[in-house]
């Protein structure tokens, strides 16, 4: 169990934790409430901050946005949302970038995206004076080209603050680092040799995301337990949406994009850094439920290997995860 595995010191072997005790929406509350306070904060002070929320496809980013949109709402906030799907590049376009993949996908890894589009309306919005100020923001619909996806019209709105989504937001190019990176097997476990030759490609597409990553002020990020979870997330969402009667992919290309998602920018190597500095974690288990939140310096002393090991344990699902 998770209690035997950390102590209120965070430390194996001193006891229960209390805060895994609680109910998963009670931390998950904690964990949009500590958001929001820094947001409110920056916001009285004159700023228009924008929070980053990074988490693996299917661990429940959309529905997340929404619940801390309707918290800003009751403090008085008026807070836009973005993903960073939002700034895909046109059809055209993202064919040439996407040529030539191993996952054989026109969207989804670095460099399928025009981050300066979103980074250039973040800084006309902060230009406008006080008050929520006009914004507009691109959007991609993934129902046109039947299923591909294209751009589509803008969102307009005011806005006192903007939450920045997607499954990469707050990633780093390891650049010399990845040397040493592709030489570590773990981090690397189940890579086929196409994926790997690709790494260096997906980590120097990474460097024209930095200036908007620059402009987060707060970063949130959703973690599993297990990183076979994902991809059994997304395909649950799927089964939704068909039995609800909407639009659904065929299994073979919704496995190319979650593939891409989790082998373009492998987790383990660029997760894990982002893990330490991002302002609040939260950690999933199985049904996506907080096992533990707090702070990214918090997870790293509490030996995050020996807490994900525990949550493991304790989740009721976690054997059937694949």
């Amino acid at each position: 169990m998770v209690q035997a595995v950390c102590g209120d010191s965070g430390r194996p072997g001193q006891g229960p934790d209390p805060q895994l005790q609680q109910p998963s929406e009670r931390r998950r509350e904690r964990f949009i409430g500590a958001l929001l306070d820094r947001c409110a904060a920056l916001v009285a002070a004159g700023q228009r901050p924008v929070l980053g929320l990074n988490g693996p496809v299917g661990a429940g980013k959309s529905t997340l946005s929404r619940l801390l949109r309707q918290r800003a709402q009751d403090r008085g906030l008026a807070l836009a949302i973005a993903s960073i799907d939002d700034a895909y590049l046109p059809w055209s376009q993202r064919l040439e970038a996407m040529a030539a993949n191993p996952f054989g996908v026109n969207r989804v890894p670095p460099g399928s995206h025009d981050p300066g589009l979103l980074a250039s309306a973040i800084a006309a919005w902060r230009a406008e004076p006080a008050g929520p100020a006009p914004l507009e923001l691109p959007r991609f619909d993934k129902t046109l080209r039947r299923g591909q996806g294209d751009r589509c019209d803008p969102w307009h709105g005011h806005a006192d603050a903007l939450l920045l989504e997607g499954w990469l937001v707050g990633y780093r190019p390891l650049g010399p680092g990845l040397v040493e990176a592709l030489a570590a097997e773990q981090a690397l476990l189940g890579l086929t040799p196409e994926e790997r030759r690709a790494l260096p490609r997906w980590d120097q597409a990474l460097q024209p995301y930095q200036p908007l990553w620059e402009a987060l002020d707060g970063l949130g990020l959703l973690w599993p337990c297990r990183w076979q979870l994902p991809r059994r997330w997304r395909f649950q969402a799927e089964a939704r949406q068909r039995r609800a009667g909407g639009g659904w992919m065929q299994p073979e290309a919704l496995e190319a994009l979650i593939r891409a998602s989790l082998a373009s920018l492998p987790p383990l190597l660029y997760g894990r850094t982002l893990l330490g500095q991002a302002d609040r974690v939260m950690l999933l288990d199985g049904r996506r439920r907080c096992l533990w939140e707090g702070s990214g310096v918090e997870a790293m002393g509490q030996r995050w290997a020996q807490v994900q090991a525990g949550a493991q344990a304790s989740s009721p699902s976690s054997s059937a995860t694949g």
